[in-house]
């Protein structure tokens, strides 16, 4: 049975970051959008960070014409140590200060790993791995000086960065690092006044990522909705509410914990008899005959 899903509003209060600036890489579309988008909705200043011109001025545009509020952009290749540190320095100076970061750019693809061509794999570890790293030990280096305290990293991983995956490798080893910085940082760095924190997800489809991952509609074909208990992929909303409460003040005693978001999809492959569910309520009396 499929469960309705309510129209979802931000769940924390109207003023909950004002006077706070997060920045969110990979912010011009998908899940990056989405959380930016509630968090200016709760008050917050947006600092966005994409590839793309284009996408980010369209982003801007989309939110200050839904939402309103601060919206800053600027241009930057996660991998790129001298992107990041300019647009860093942009925001820092256009932006009065950033107090927490979204690591949300990211890379990936299904295929057999053997496929992959070196550089193809490199692409998803520098997108992912370094990219988190650059943008992470740039901010926390500016924090730690500053000596203010009361900022936030949350890291989006995967799931599979505790599991591990197959046909979906570079993802898993570089998802696994970010994980592992996660964990790291919020005991290394919570002496500054400094949280670390991530968010795994299950499916939430979005118009980019998704198709990249299961181009054509295959994952209609894959039933990718049937290995989720819930029998639904996630509302971005959904995502974005768990987002904002963990960079929030409400949540200043979580650290160092990784939150997963899947609707139980993780558990269902890891349970070793819940291939039971394949069976019918006569086959559940057939057996039941055994036991008497």
């Amino acid at each position: 049975m499929k469960h309705p899903l309510p129209q979802l509003q931000a769940m924390l209060p109207k003023n909950t970051f004002e006077g706070k600036t997060v920045l969110i890489t990979g912010g011009a579309t998908g899940l990056g959008f989405s959380m930016g988008k509630m968090l200016l909705e709760l008050g917050a200043t947006l600092c966005l960070m994409s590839r793309k011109q284009e996408a980010l001025e369209a982003a801007k545009a989309a939110l200050l014409q839904d939402v309103g509020g601060s919206v800053f952009i600027h241009t930057a290749d996660v991998r790129n140590v001298d992107e990041v540190v300019e647009a860093i320095e942009y925001f820092e100076k256009n932006a009065g200060g950033i107090d927490a970061l979204i690591n949300n750019a990211a890379g990936n693809f299904i295929s057999p790993t053997e496929a992959l061509s070196h550089n193809a794999f490199d692409t998803v570890i520098d997108i992912v791995l370094k990219g988190s790293k650059n943008c992470t030990l740039e901010l926390g280096k500016r924090w730690i000086a500053q000596g203010k305290g009361g900022k936030t990293i949350l890291n989006i991983v995967t799931t599979y960065a505790t599991t591990g995956s197959a046909f979906v490798v570079p993802s898993a080893m570089a998802k696994a690092g970010v994980q592992a910085m996660t964990r790291s940082l919020a005991v290394e760095w919570a002496k500054y006044g400094i949280r670390s924190v991530a968010i795994a997800p299950g499916p939430f489809p979005t118009e980019g990522a998704w198709e990249r991952l299961f181009p054509g509609g295959l994952d209609k074909k894959l039933g990718v909705v049937n290995e989720i208990p819930l029998q639904r992929p996630g509302d971005h909303r959904e995502l974005a509410n768990l987002a904002s409460y963990l960079l929030s003040d409400y949540a200043a005693y979580i650290n160092g914990e990784v939150v997963t978001i899947d609707g139980g999809e993780w558990l269902l492959g890891a349970g070793e008899m819940n291939f039971l569910l394949q069976l019918s309520q006569d086959d559940w009396m057939a057996l039941a005959k055994y036991k008497k």
